[in-house]
């Protein structure tokens, strides 16, 4: 269950407005945001475990409202946990010729979605466009995925499949979102993401995502729009779709980011912040509360799980502060990652 949403609303006039701490960002996290240039605005990067039904994503919708009041925000977000996961395994079972069994697989993501929109209760206009959206997906998805063969399975076609978490994520989180009153889009990172053609580990071209990825996002910030934006997901040149890699969704908040001029980074998960080691696993583990690009660098080197490692190098070249923190508990700092020692409280 997720944390009920009362827990992120904050009193009238009290939406991030700087100097005062509130419930969302502590005292010391507020006034490092009492700087921000209005132009460069934040991005927020949320993990599958964050959008586990419509609870979670209406909660995390919160979170996102909240800052709004006082700041632009770039979402970007993952598929709902475990779903990528499904997606994988669909492309595995049409490899084996199991085609009954991956398109029931199939159909049962396609509900799983329609279930969540059913549970975000959305106005009943919203409704029925959200729901057409997820349609028009879900015939694509279904599409990849016949009765019967023979399907060329390649890495493209993983690639292709693993997409959809996100895209039926995007558009669940927009519709959240306007429910709660602030106006967002899904925006399709492949269409500004444009990577080379290695499927399940592609790597952007820097240089034509952030010119592309400017002209899709700057006028829907610069309109007051929330831009919700697929993680994980890009696409070649000729606008065949492909991934980054497992466990990339961190890097694409990074690269989106760096693509809106973000000052700052906050990647939303499901544990407390960066901790010395697994707290799962060693008793003693102790959450890290500031961290130098050099440090978290080095903690990442010596085996730690930190983040993925092109988010640091993107980050300390665009002088990025990055911020861990737990979606389910906004009223802790979390773990702030940036220059050294350049005033962040310890």
């Amino acid at each position: 269950m997720c944390p009920e949403r009362q827990e992120v609303s904050l009193a009238a006039g009290d939406h991030l407005a700087p100097p005062k701490a509130n419930a969302l960002f502590p005292r010391d996290v507020t006034a490092a945001t009492s700087t921000r240039c209005p132009e460069r605005g934040i991005a927020f990067k949320f993990g599958g475990s964050s959008l586990l039904g419509a609870d979670c994503i209406l909660h995390a919708a919160a979170l996102v409202r909240d800052a709004a009041a006082a700041s632009p925000v770039t979402v970007v977000v993952s598929a709902m946990k475990g779903v990528t996961d499904t997606l994988l395994e669909i492309a595995g079972k049409l490899a084996r010729n199991d085609f009954a069994k991956a398109r029931e697989a199939a159909e049962h993501l396609v509900v799983l979605h329609l279930d969540v929109l059913n549970a975000l209760q959305l106005p009943e206009h919203d409704h029925a466009q959200v729901r057409h959206e997820l349609k028009l997906l879900a015939r694509d998805l279904l599409h990849e995925t016949p009765k019967r063969g023979p399907v060329a399975v390649d890495p493209a076609l993983f690639d292709r499949l693993a997409s959809f978490g996100e895209r039926f994520s995007a558009r669940l989180f927009a519709a959240a979102l306007n429910k709660l009153g602030i106006v967002a889009v899904p925006v399709a990172s492949s269409d500004f993401v444009l990577t080379c053609d290695t499927f399940q580990d592609a790597k952007p071209h820097l240089r034509q995502t952030r010119e592309r990825g400017r002209e899709v996002l700057v006028p829907l910030l610069e309109s007051g729009i929330v831009p919700v934006v697929t993680g994980f997901i890009g696409a070649t040149l000729d606008g065949r779709i492909t991934t980054l890699g497992r466990n990339s969704s961190d890097f694409s908040g990074a690269l989106i980011a760096h693509v809106v001029d973000a000052e700052e980074l906050v990647i939303w998960t499901d544990v407390d912040g960066i901790f010395t080691a697994s707290p799962h696993e060693i008793a003693g583990a102790k959450l890290l509360h500031e961290l130098s690009y050099d440090e978290a660098h080095a903690l990442a080197a010596s085996g730690a799980k930190v983040l993925h490692p092109h988010v640091l190098p993107l980050a300390a070249e665009h002088a990025m502060t990055v911020w861990v923190r737990n979606t389910f508990k906004p009223h802790l700092r979390g773990t702030r990652i940036g220059p050294a020692k350049d005033g962040g409280a310890a």
